[in-house]
């Protein structure tokens, strides 16, 4: 899998674990919404810079952006459609 397919994987897994939007996580990390969803989306190659705000966001490692999926793991669901309360 490569590195922007990593990326994408992680950043919707450890949001959608955590129960946050697109939006709160990029009022969190300083970057436009379309910007988190290009990212998920594989349009998007994010700075190293953008990965460090990303995951002081939500609370990780910048490592973990980049781990390697396990084989057998099942691609990260989105959240329900609608607003959320923050």
């Amino acid at each position: 899998m490569e590195g922007r397919a990593r990326v994408a994987w992680n950043l919707r897994r450890l949001r959608v674990e955590r129960g946050i939007t697109q939006e709160g996580l990029a009022v969190d990390a300083g970057v436009d919404r379309t910007y988190v969803s290009g990212i998920e989306r594989r349009e998007f190659n994010p700075t190293v810079d953008l990965l460090d705000r990303l995951a002081m966001a939500l609370a990780v490692d910048i490592l973990d952006l980049l781990a390697v999926p396990a084989a057998d793991e099942a691609e990260p669901s989105p959240l329900p459609a609608g607003r959320k309360r923050r």
